[in-house]
C-alpha cells in the first residue's frame, strides 16, 4: 500500500457498503454478503467476470465515492494492493463464506 493505513469512519463505511451494493445491482451481480470494517472490506459476490476484475471495479467505485464525499483526498491511497479473490465452487463453500462475512466479522 502506498502511504499510511486508511481507517474508515462509520459514515465512510456506509458509503463503501452502499457503493458495493449499488455497483452489484447496476452490473446485475448477486451480492450475497458485504461487511465493511474500519480497515478492510469483505464481500461475497456472484458475477460473470473474474474475481480480480470484480474486486478492481468495487475498489475503484468505492474510492471514487469516498473522494466525492470528502473522505479521502485525491492523492491518498485507500486500499492495499491485491486482496483475496477466492472462487467458491460449491454451495457449501458459498454458504461458508456468507456466514464468515456476516457472522464472524463483528458489527
Amino acid at each position: 500500500m502506498r502511504g499510511g493505513a486508511c481507517r474508515l469512519s462509520g459514515a465512510s463505511r456506509r458509503i463503501v457498503s452502499d457503493t458495493i451494493t449499488d455497483h452489484c445491482e447496476l452490473r446485475q451481480w448477486t451480492l450475497h454478503a458485504v461487511n465493511v470494517r474500519s480497515n478492510h472490506v469483505h464481500a461475497v459476490v456472484s458475477c460473470e467476470v473474474a474475481p480480480d476484475v470484480a474486486m478492481s471495479q468495487l475498489k475503484a467505485w468505492a474510492t471514487r465515492r469516498l473522494r466525492e464525499n470528502g473522505y479521502r483526498r485525491p492523492d491518498e491511497a485507500v486500499w492495499a494492493e491485491g486482496g483475496s479473490r477466492r472462487y467458491l465452487w460449491t454451495r457449501e463453500s458459498l454458504h461458508g463464506a456468507i456466514e464468515y462475512v456476516g457472522e464472524y466479522q463483528g458489527n
